[in-house]
């Protein structure tokens, strides 16, 4: 059994009750993703797991065995760093950063459900595949990742820059 995290094969632990959180950060030292609440409720450990946000605190690391998961360090392309975690630099988009790499993450893969048409709590039309990324849109699809330093205007500040054009806001 093996997962693929980063590009990397790594080996599914033989205890089932290994969580991913705890494969990531104490097996294989890739100590971006937190460990907040580790009950799930504050997005600090959410990672990609094919693609989709996981809170990697409830995921057991057996089930990703035959996955691909990457963490914020994977976002991290050829030593640059990926657009959305330059836009949180420059929009102030943190202020500790414990929870920054799971804010990340997590907007990484929201984009993608919200490009694929996917509804959320407020979307008004659940039958329409073109949805506007309003400012209430965008923090309902956020609200899983909490921030207890108050950067949310800032994270929602990084996430227009990189991924809504003009007149979409």
């Amino acid at each position: 059994m093996a997962l693929t995290v980063n590009g990397m094969q790594v080996a599914v632990p033989t205890d089932p009750r290994v969580s991913l959180l705890d494969l990531l950060r104490e097996r294989l030292d890739l100590t971006g993703t937190k460990k907040g609440c580790n009950q799930g409720a504050c997005g600090a450990c959410t990672v990609l797991l094919d693609g989709e946000r996981v809170l990697s605190c409830l995921t057991l690391a057996v089930q990703a065995d035959g996955r691909s998961v990457t963490t914020i360090e994977g976002l991290v392309v050829e030593g640059a760093m990926h657009p959305l975690q330059q836009a949180f630099v420059e929009h102030d988009g943190f202020q500790c950063g414990y929870c920054t790499p799971g804010q990340i993450c997590s907007a990484v893969a929201m984009v993608e459900e919200w490009r694929r048409g996917l509804p959320s709590n407020v979307t008004g039309d659940l039958a329409s595949t073109q949805i506007e990324l309003t400012h209430d849109e965008l923090r309902e699809r956020m609200s899983g990742n909490l921030c207890r330093c108050g950067a949310h205007n800032g994270i929602v500040d990084a996430i227009v820059a990189t991924y809504v054009t003009e007149g979409a806001r």
